[in-house]
This record gives structure tokens, sequence and C-alpha cells, in this order.
């Protein structure tokens, strides 16, 4: 009877962290929903598609802070995805998640870099756009399945007459 008790008592103490993380997270959502503003939406029609690499979405993260990730609107949330290159900004088309469009005027910045919240790698192996949401500067980060895309990636969105 008395593995019963622990075994109830291990169970309950795990149920406990798991709500912990679950108050966490939406207060986090719900200040973040104050401070950024949502993600711009893809255009019907964005032209033709200049670039396209197939990965994983990482994350969304306030530009300079690569651990505080943004968890409002289903941001936060990892998954497969396709970039694609317009002549008009960034498609991020990620599956089982909002699909959300980064304008091309709105990019400061592209790097590759190896930390991003909830990725770190020992090569420069993600590819990371900085731009300009509002008055927010965000770093988003991508795992492409093919490396040798992200060149091309940096030639196209490089800053004309600015530094990356």
């Amino acid at each position: 009877m008395e593995r019963f008790w622990l075994v109830l008592a291990i169970f309950a103490f795990f149920l406990l962290c798991l709500w912990g993380m679950y108050v966490g997270w939406r207060r986090k959502a719900r200040s973040q929903s104050v401070q950024v503003p949502p993600f711009p939406a893809i255009p019907d029609d964005p032209g033709e598609v200049l670039l396209a690499s197939t990965g994983v979405y990482l994350a969304t993260t306030i530009a300079g802070e690569w651990q505080n990730r943004i968890v409002t609107r289903g941001a936060g949330l990892r998954t497969g995805a396709v970039w694609r290159l317009h002549g008009g900004g960034v498609a991020v088309e990620r599956g089982g998640a909002p699909d959300f469009w980064i304008p091309r005027d709105a990019v400061t910045g592209i790097r590759r870099d190896t930390k991003i919240a909830g990725k770190v790698m020992g090569t420069d192996a993600l590819l990371i756009v900085s731009w300009r949401l509002g008055d927010v500067e965000l770093d988003t980060g991508f795992r492409g399945d093919d490396l040798d895309d992200y060149p091309q990636w940096i030639e196209q969105l490089k800053i004309k007459g600015g530094a990356q």
C-alpha cells in the first residue's frame, strides 16, 4: 500500500508540473500578444517564387535574445515548413500552424547561426532572418533540409548598401 501512495504522489507531482508549464506558456502568450503585433498573412498573390526551401521552422524570438521565444498566436510551435522567397517577401508556410509573411522591406538582416530558442547546433546550420514587425525587431529561425541553399537565401535577402 505504501508503494501505491508513492506512485500516486509522483504522478500528482508530474501533473502539477505539466499544469505549471501550461499556465506559464499561456501567461507568456498573453503578455506577448500586447507587445508583438499579429504576424502578417501571406498575400493572395505574392508573385513569382524566386527561391524555395523545405525544412523546419524553429522559432521566432526577440532579436538578439535567442532564448526569448515568441509564443503568441501559434508562433512558438516548431513545425515542418516551406520557405518561399517572392519579390515582396518571404512566405513561411508551416504545417499544422499559422502561416505568415515576412515583408522584404521589413528584413533587417540574414545570417547563418548556431542557436535559436530550443535548438543549438555545432555548425552554422540555422538560417536566421532578422526583421521588423511594428516597433519590435524579431529573429526567425529555419533549419533547411539542404544547407547548400543558404548562400542563395543570404544573397537574395541582403540589405542593399547595409551591413549584415
